[in-house]
């Protein structure tokens, strides 16, 4: 597998754009006949656009996504549904293809009624300029962006086992409101390689299951959380190794999403191994990367351990602190700080003198080991800073 150019666009079948007008944008992706598969929030309050997706998706078969930025057409009754079928056909009467084939998405403020002129104008606008380049996948990354300081992307080629070269390639946005159930995020993934509308769908859940559930920003889930996968020319026939790179995709995609949190200035990555199940070693990672406590540490540069055990304790882990052992490592070194229960870096020692120097680092890895057991995983975040405040209180204005 290598990271190769073009994002989204690195499919020879995908054509994608994006416009912007001040705070709104707009992006249009057509991949004509696709094989599709999706996952969505799993909020209560769900979005216009998640509903009427989720029906699009549910024949397995799309040709086209249109998504906007600035404002989440959420909580905004009949009319945000009329709204969100508003896009869907525009799109579809323009390009000439069934309005039930295309999936819409929407990102930006909840509660407020969308500003359809403007939409709409974004809307021809970007189709007007669809074409299938590198320029292309970025100017529907950008289009699509609201509290993101870069746009994301990311495209790979890899060999089947057959030895049939596939590409994947993806965009995606997310900021703030970033809990470990995928965030506020939207997604939009495309792949050359042959897959049924059920395996497609089983190569997504395992994908999202490894990174978009696995990020934290501030630990508020959205309403909006859509990630699409299509599937077009039917190369070859998706396997392990297609998996991999999906997994690989999703997971940098994931890891761009935390680096860009709200107000972040620092990456934090908390593996944790030895745990008795997956389930276990999931539910303590997120644990640590959720706490608000661990968050500001890290903000600090205070390797508070304290603060990481007792994350491990409540998440419902099985665990015995007399068998845990824990370490920090970034580009300045690594230093273990407890093993098998007991404290290697008392206050004073040069140990903890080491980590403070880790902690000041811009990218932070933790690992936690419970030694009661053989699986582990890993979950993305990052720090919780004054910036973070700041940008929030400030959202809706």
């Amino acid at each position: 597998m290598e990271i190769i150019e073009g994002g989204i666009c690195a499919v020879n079948t995908v054509m994608a754009s994006g416009t912007r007008k001040g705070k709104y944008g707009v992006a249009v992706i057509l991949n004509k006949g696709s094989t599709a598969a999706a996952v969505f929030t799993s909020n209560k309050i769900r979005a216009a656009p998640v509903v009427l997706t989720e029906k699009v998706v549910s024949d397995g078969k799309i040709s086209a996504i249109v998504a906007n930025s600035g404002n989440a057409n959420c909580f905004t009754g009949q009319g945000g549904m009329e709204n969100a079928c508003e896009m869907a056909k525009k799109v579809a009467e323009i390009l000439k293809i069934n309005s039930s084939d295309v999936a819409v998405a929407s990102t930006g403020i909840i509660g407020r009624k969308m500003p359809m002129d403007i939409i709409n104008d974004l809307i021809g606008q970007s189709i007007e300029k669809l074409e299938n380049s590198p320029e292309a996948s970025k100017a529907a990354a950008k289009a699509i962006m609201t509290t993101d300081t870069f746009f994301k992307e990311i495209s790979v080629q890899t060999e089947l086992m057959d030895g049939t070269v596939i590409k994947i390639g993806g965009i995606n946005k997310g900021s703030g409101m970033i809990a470990p159930n995928m965030g506020t995020m939207l997604c939009f993934i495309a792949t050359d390689a042959k897959a049924s509308p059920e395996e497609l769908q089983n190569a997504l859940k395992k994908a999202v299951d490894k990174s978009f559930n696995m990020v934290v920003v501030d630990g508020d889930e959205s309403t909006n959380d859509t990630v699409l996968l299509m599937a077009g020319e039917g190369l070859g026939q998706i396997d392990e190794n297609f998996q991999e790179a999906l997994d690989f995709v999703c997971i940098e995609l994931a890891k761009m999403m935390v680096k860009d949190g709200e107000g972040a200035t620092k990456y934090m990555e908390i593996t944790v191994k030895g745990a008795a199940s997956y389930e276990d070693a999931k539910d303590a990672a997120r644990a640590i990367t959720s706490s608000t406590l661990v968050k500001t540490a890290l903000f600090g540069a205070d390797p508070n351990w304290g603060r990481i055990v007792a994350a491990v304790g409540y998440s419902g882990a099985e665990m015995d602190e007399s068998m845990v052992d824990m370490s920090f490592k970034s580009d300045s070194g690594t230093v273990e700080i407890v093993k098998k229960g007991s404290i290697m870096a008392p206050e004073g020692s040069k140990e903890l003198q080491k980590a403070e120097k880790i902690m000041e680092n811009n990218e932070i890895k933790i690992i936690v080991d419970l030694n009661i057991g053989k699986y582990s995983a890993t979950a993305y975040g990052c720090d919780l800073s004054y910036d973070y405040v700041k940008i929030n209180s400030e959202y809706s204005t």
